[in-house]
C-alpha cells in the first residue's frame, strides 16, 4: 500500500507504529530525529510522514515546516503525532503545514483512518 515515514525519537513508539502499519499492509520507514527525517523524506519520497514534535535538535514543528515548504517534499502530507495537546500546539502545527494532528496515545483506528483519509 503506502510507504510511511515515522519520525520519532522513542524506539518504543516507532516499534508500536511500525507494527501497526505493517500489519495493515503499509511499508514503514523511520528516523529518530527531525534532521534525519527531513533527509529521508527527500531521498525516499514516502507517501506520508508521521512526525513527533519533541525531539533533540530539529524539532517536529521545524522539520514539518522544512518539508512542507520545500518543492522536493511539499506534496508529502505530514501528520503531527505528539503528546502536546494544547490548542496553540495544534494551531502552530497547522501553520507549519501539517495536514493532521494526533495526540498520543493515538487509538489505532484513529491513526489508520487519518492515514486512509490523507492517502485516498
Amino acid at each position: 500500500m503506502a510507504r510511511i515515514l515515522i519520525v520519532d525519537d522513542s524506539p518504543t513508539e516507532v516499534k508500536k507504529i511500525s507494527g501497526l502499519l505493517t500489519k495493515n499492509g503499509h511499508e514503514a520507514l523511520s528516523a529518530d530525529n527531525g534532521s534525519d527525517g527531513v533527509a529521508i523524506a527527500r531521498s525516499e519520497q514516502p507517501d506520508l510522514v508521521l512526525m513527533d514534535v519533541v525531539m533533540p535538535g530539529l524539532n517536529g514543528f521545524q522539520a514539518t515546516r522544512q518539508l512542507t515548504r520545500s518543492s522536493e517534499t511539499q506534496h508529502i502530507p505530514v501528520v503531527i503525532v505528539t503528546t502536546k495537546d494544547q490548542e496553540t500546539d495544534r494551531v502552530w502545527g497547522t501553520r507549519q503545514g501539517a495536514r493532521g494532528y494526533l495526540v498520543k496515545p493515538v487509538p489505532e483506528d484513529e491513526l489508520l483512518k487519518t492515514i486512509d483519509d490523507l492517502l485516498s
